[in-house]
C-alpha cells in the first residue's frame, strides 16, 4: 500500500495560484499511475489529473486544460499540481490517488488503490 499526503491547500482569490503536493512512501512507484481529484460540496469526486510515473504521460480534464499542470519529483517521490487562473468553481477539496493501472482508466476513481486525506482548495471571488 502506498502511504499519500497531501498538502499546499488554502484560500486563494480568484485569478491566483496554488500549487498542491503529494508525498508518497511504502512502495516504488514506478509502476504506477498518480492521480488528483477533487469534491466540491454536494458533488461527487472528479477527475482532474493524472501522471504515469515511470515516462511522465499526463492527463488533464477538460474543466482545467490550460491552467493546471502535474508533474512529479522522482527524488522527492512527489507529486505536484500546479493550479493557475483559478476561479470559483475550482473551490473543493483535492485528493491524490495512487494505483497500478492502465493509462486507458487513468481518469476513473476505482483505479486508484490509495489515496490521500485531502486538502481544501477554496477560491474567492
Amino acid at each position: 500500500q502506498v502511504q499519500l499526503v497531501e498538502s499546499g491547500g488554502g484560500l486563494v482569490q480568484a485569478g491566483g495560484s496554488l500549487r498542491l503536493s503529494c508525498a508518497a512512501s511504502g512502495r516504488t512507484l514506478g509502476s504506477y499511475v498518480m492521480g488528483w481529484f477533487r469534491r466540491a460540496p454536494g458533488k461527487e469526486r472528479e477527475f482532474v489529473a493524472a501522471i504515469r510515473w515511470s515516462i511522465g504521460l499526463t492527463n488533464v480534464a477538460d474543466s482545467v486544460k490550460g491552467r493546471f499542470t502535474i508533474s512529479r519529483d522522482n527524488a522527492k517521490n512527489t507529486v505536484y499540481l500546479q493550479m493557475n487562473s483559478l476561479k470559483p468553481e475550482d473551490t473543493a477539496v483535492y485528493y491524490c490517488g495512487a494505483g497500478r493501472t492502465d493509462w486507458g482508466k487513468s481518469r476513473l476513481e476505482s483505479a486508484f488503490a490509495s489515496w490521500g486525506q485531502g486538502t481544501q482548495v477554496t477560491v474567492s471571488s
